[in-house]
């Protein structure tokens, strides 16, 4: 049996597919008989657009990520998925004008007027390699080019077994694509690596498709028939490691080859094991399974190594939606012990200690996401992460210290904030300028599939709505749109406008200004050492001399209340102790000299150690040599 697997546009073109490297080595070794190959037509695009019209890597990031939650990516290849090159333009023009760039919204009409051309040929290719299944996988802003190249696979060889599957088809959403488009043989619904061989060996020997779970599959006319959902998700051992054999070599030879520095997918773990107890309220993330599994310690280990050594690729991209703390012992010390100089990107707890981040930081994982979201304790609360605004703060503290790269995002329009939860925030924020910023201004939240807002109304989200996107990019009643869209629309809730522009503004700031800005502090023993180069202070150093201050400085290494700050640093200096109001003085002196951060009560100073913060920054070089005509400001320690 040959297996043709298709990753269609607009897949990153900077990492190969997880799900379809996996599905791969799934086939070659668990279905007798049978081969896969992958089709890499995310690439094939890039080359087919870049030799007709002037198109960058940043446009193709920006169909396939930025424009996320626009849907401007998934409508581009609506004009194939319907053969009408002008497919609801007027629609998506009046929707999107006050949204896009005029440059923007004449390039997205002109890829929407193209795009069939190469659906055709991307089709004929696949013909060509005579399959007798083709995959296709469908995540983010792939699913009209999926569905496109079915329809036109279908049309040509109509004997071809056509099967979709990945996170657009998860639960009701497979169902969904199954039922409407008709020319999807088989829907794969959940964690494919078991389905998909099943399905396989089911239709090389002709039996009974209906135990194999999760599957979408037509009944004798025609109609759509859903098998039930697994009951369990895999066990972490049954989860094989990807095979990219292919992708390296087709970007070697791609345009996209002088946009991006490609990247290995890895898999530790899949769920999580903060949503098995508390599901962060607006994360729609592990539709089918929320159960946290992860992989032995050895077999993650060995398959980096593995990847890393035939692919030559440092950097990776470790998908898990949460670290597996066990790692920090077992699998993190192994690389750094290793001769591998790794690079990763990997999402975490907020809350993680300093040492942890240290061991992060030593083994490669320089790029953390550790799902900040909000800096107060109210708003987090409503979201149920578990960690605090001073918690929040820290790790950007200490992410700074460590040599970590922290990226994350600002949030709000939670039902039950209020103004009062911003305004402290907003008047803090010049003081945390050296410190990373969000990727991006805030949002408001989206409402997400699976999330506990989309299905529980109780907690302040009624009379949902899919997307405006989805409704001029498919041609479906509501009611479908409802079961086949991932993200919906519905009232704002919590802070209004004004509230979030001068959010935002501070947010601006703290972006434009943070290559300049820095604070430190070294702990000298007899005396601790401040120094400060921020807009918004015009000090630039500072000496904490007295005992009793310096007891109070180093216990805001963590969060602490007046009063905890009060017993602790007394006991620390005993001769010198302050009641707590002489430190609710001292901590508004400090406050006011942006040394410390404030939230629900608690304090935590904002002043990484001073440890070569300039050469741990990221951004180092480059703003160096952006400043190297501005004359050096003189600092006196």
């Amino acid at each position: 049996m040959r297996v043709l697997l298709v990753n269609m546009p607009w897949s990153p073109i900077d990492l190969p597919s997880l799900a379809l490297g996996i599905l791969k080595r799934s086939v070659d070794e668990r279905v007798p008989g049978a081969e896969a190959e992958i089709l890499h037509a995310n690439l094939e695009f890039t080359d087919w657009i870049t030799a007709r019209t002037e198109f960058s890597g940043d446009d193709y990031e920006y169909y396939a990520l930025s424009s996320y939650f626009m849907g401007c990516g998934d409508w581009v290849f609506s004009s194939a998925l319907y053969d009408d090159p002008r497919w609801r333009e007027e629609e998506f023009t009046a929707v999107m004008r006050g949204k896009l760039k005029k440059s923007r919204m004449a390039m997205t009409r002109a890829l929407h007027h193209v795009v069939p051309e190469f659906v055709d040929e991307i089709a004929g290719r696949i013909v060509e390699y005579a399959p007798d299944v083709v995959g296709f996988t469908s995540t983010f802003q792939q699913n009209t080019a999926a569905l496109a190249a079915a329809r036109r696979v279908k049309r040509l060889a109509p004997h071809i077994v056509t099967v979709m599957g990945g996170a657009n088809c998860d639960g009701a959403q497979g169902a969904a694509v199954h039922r409407n488009f008709p020319f999807v043989d088989h829907v794969v619904r959940g964690e494919g690596e078991a389905a998909f061989p099943r399905l396989l060996t089911a239709l090389a020997d002709g039996s009974d498709l209906s135990g194999v779970p999760g599957l979408c599959h037509r009944g004798p006319g025609g109609e759509s028939l859903v098998n039930p959902m697994a009951t369990r998700p895999l066990p972490p051992a049954a989860i094989l490691p990807p095979d990219y054999s292919g992708y390296f070599e087709r970007l070697a030879a791609s345009v996209a080859r002088n946009w991006v520095e490609p990247k290995l997918v890895v898999e530790g773990a899949r769920g999580c094991w903060w949503g098995e107890k508390h599901h962060c309220t607006f994360c729609g993330l592990n539709g089918s399974f929320m159960e946290f599994r992860s992989k032995s310690p050895d077999t993650f280990y060995e398959e980096i190594v593995e990847l890393a050594r035939r692919h030559r690729v440092l950097d990776m991209y470790l998908v898990d939606n949460i670290l597996d703390m066990g790692y920090l012992t077992t699998v993190l010390p192994r690389i750094i012990d290793s001769e591998y100089d790794l690079r990763l990107h990997v999402e975490i707890k907020a809350n993680m200690r300093r040492e942890q981040l240290r061991t992060l930081a030593r083994a490669g994982m320089i790029y953390v996401q550790p799902g900040i979201e909000s800096l107060n304790h109210r708003v987090l609360d409503l979201m149920d992460k578990g960690v605090s605004g001073c918690q929040n703060v820290r790790m950007l503290r200490d992410g700074a210290e460590t040599g970590l790269s922290v990226a994350w995002n600002y949030l709000h329009g939670f039902p039950g904030e209020t103004e009062r939860d911003y305004e402290p925030v907003i008047a803090q924020i010049p003081a945390l300028e050296h410190l990373d910023p969000p990727v991006d201004l805030s949002a408001r939240i989206a409402i997400e599939r699976f999330s506990p807002y989309f299905e529980r109304p109780e907690l302040g989200f009624t009379g949902l709505r899919p997307e405006e996107h989805y409704r001029f990019t498919y041609d479906l009643p509501e009611e479908e749109l409802y079961d086949l869209a991932y993200v919906f629309e519905a009232p704002p809730r919590g802070i209004g406008e004004p509230t979030v522009t001068a959010l935002n503004d501070a947010l601006g700031a703290w972006k434009k200004h943070h290559a300049d800005a820095r604070l430190t502090h070294a702990d000298l023993g007899d005396r601790i050492v401040l120094v400060s180069r921020r807009r918004a202070f015009d000090w630039r150093t500072l000496e904490v001399t007295d005992r009793f201050e310096q007891a109070v400085f180093r216990l805001l290494d963590q969060p602490h209340t007046p009063a905890a700050l009060t017993a602790k640093a007394a006991r620390k200096v005993p001769g010198a102790a302050r009641d707590e109001a002489g430190v609710r003085r001292l901590l508004d002196a400090w406050l006011a000299l942006g040394i410390v951060f404030t939230d629900g009560g608690q304090y935590v100073h904002i002043a990484p150690a001073a440890v070569n913060e300039d050469l741990l920054r990221l951004d180092f070089m480059r703003h160096t040599y952006a400043a190297a005509d501005t004359p050096a400001e003189p600092v006196h320690v």
